[in-house]
């Protein structure tokens, strides 16, 4: 499953606010990385 393109940019924005606690960066970070079109470092699963 893919993130869509609103959840990307929601989760761009957590990534970039120092407020944001580090589960929440993590979970960004997740969802980042399954975003349609993102790049990613590992292989296809």
């Amino acid at each position: 499953m893919t993130t869509s393109k609103t959840d990307a940019k929601k989760a761009s924005k957590i990534m970039r606010d120092p407020k944001s606690s580090k589960d929440e960066k993590s979970v960004a970070a997740s969802d980042l990385s399954q975003a349609k079109g993102g790049k990613s470092k590992g292989g296809k699963k």
